[in-house]
């Protein structure tokens, strides 16, 4: 009776006759073009960096191609080997058509994480310093990219009454929460804002602190919207009625995010 009927919203954003530009897509282009700008803002206030060496502007330019390269790919083989394993071991000539969708938040964290380090080596930066750079901009692609999943209609969330329960289409015909949209608030908003406040209390002097707060603040966010959110059909619950993949990959993210944000206070000036 209170079920929201799905908004009618085309997945497909932008067509010039073959071409085609999804939301999804420009959910990715938007993360990492406004994700860029954010950063540039930061490395300029020297305040927020004191003794650390800050990424030069120019950094930030190529610091932008590797962590495309990074969440594309890290993404795409998250989304094979975590959620997808038997079926791409099966269709290997699919791993590669990402224009199909498919693609893994963690996995896209790891290759992300890889991609810093190696930039951050390369260029005789600090590795936690790039991390906390990347890790305070992250959740502008999150809050974007799960907006653009509600629009897809996909991983939508569990059969609930509350009033603001939609149907999905594809999802059956009873009312769901809107989990992207939870995940939205919580992974993106709320955290950008966490993020925000920490730059701006203790910016960048303490590497590794940022990427802490990051690792815990997403372990946490994921972990408890995936109470509402329904799991893959073809993997279902791990453990019980309740533990879904989701949850078992974000338990790791948490203590990554702990190991960091205690060593980053260990080593912090008193």
């Amino acid at each position: 009776m209170f079920a929201i009927p799905f908004p009618a919203i085309d997945p497909v954003a932008i067509s010039f006759g073959p071409l085609v530009i999804r939301w999804y897509a420009l959910a990715y282009i938007g993360g990492l073009m406004f994700g860029w700008l954010y950063a540039r803002a930061l490395i300029r206030d020297p305040v927020l960096w004191g003794d650390v060496k800050a990424p030069s502007e120019t950094d930030l330019d190529d610091l932008l191609v590797y962590m495309a390269l990074g969440i594309v790919l890290g993404g795409r083989l998250g989304e094979v080997i975590f959620y997808n394993f038997e079926y791409f071991s099966q269709n290997p000539s699919e791993i590669l058509q990402v224009w199909n969708g498919g693609m893994s938040f963690h996995g896209g964290l790891i290759g992300a994480a890889l991609a810093a380090a190696i930039f951050a080596w390369r260029r005789g930066l600090l590795v936690r310093s790039v991390f906390d750079l990347c890790s305070t901009v992250v959740p502008i692609g999150l809050l974007l990219g799960r907006i653009a999943n509600f629009i897809n209609g996909e991983l939508w969330g569990r059969v609930a009454d509350v009033p603001w329960a939609v149907i999905f289409p594809h999802a059956g015909p009873e009312p769901r929460h809107p989990s992207q949209i939870y995940e939205a608030v919580q992974e993106g908003l709320l955290l950008l804002i966490l993020l925000w406040w920490a730059a701006r209390r203790f910016g960048f002097r303490q590497p590794g602190l940022l990427t802490g707060i990051f690792g815990m603040g997403y372990g946490v966010a994921r972990f408890s919207s995936e109470f509402f959110r329904e799991p893959d059909d073809h993997i279902g619950f791990l453990l019980g009625n309740w533990l879904t993949m989701g949850m078992a990959l974000s338990i790791p993210v948490f203590l990554v995010g702990l190991g960091f944000f205690l060593t980053a206070r260990r080593d912090a000036p008193r």
